[in-house]
């Protein structure tokens, strides 16, 4: 009986398996079986992280925007209130575009959050059915 050679299939596998685990140190880039666990490990953790990602970045932009908020004496918000107020006068920004001008507007942020304040804005009294000569004067 012939001697039959194994075909490369199983080498192909172990070869792109190799060339995702290939800045890996030590074993881990060397043996078939640590690659193997190390890979599944390295797909959990980027599963994983994802989620985590959005999570540490919207507490980012959270305690960027309490920060802001509460160097402004004038301004007696704390950013729960700032938040519940923009989600009330239905002004829909999300909370990175706001950290974002609060980076780099902060007097803008200042000038919104007087707008959230005062309750007899134009703005706001338009939403509320008001007359459209208000606005007017503003622009």
């Amino acid at each position: 009986m012939t001697r039959i050679k194994r075909g490369y299939i199983a080498r192909k596998r172990r070869t792109k398996f190799r060339s995702f685990t290939s800045s890996f140190c030590g074993a881990h880039s060397k043996l078939t079986r640590t690659i193997s666990q190390q890979r599944i490990k390295a797909l959990v953790s980027a599963n994983r992280d994802r989620a985590r990602k959005k999570r540490d970045f919207r507490s980012l932009w959270i305690s960027r925007l309490n920060a802001i908020i509460g160097q402004n004496k004038k301004i007696y918000y704390i950013y729960s209130n700032f938040m519940y107020n923009m989600y009330k006068r239905q002004l829909l920004l999300n909370r990175k575009i706001v950290a974002q001008i609060a980076i780099l507007k902060g007097n803008f942020l200042f000038m919104i959050a007087d707008d959230l304040k005062n309750k007899n804005s134009p703005e706001t009294q338009l939403r509320e059915g008001g007359r459209i000569e208000a606005i007017c004067m503003i622009k």
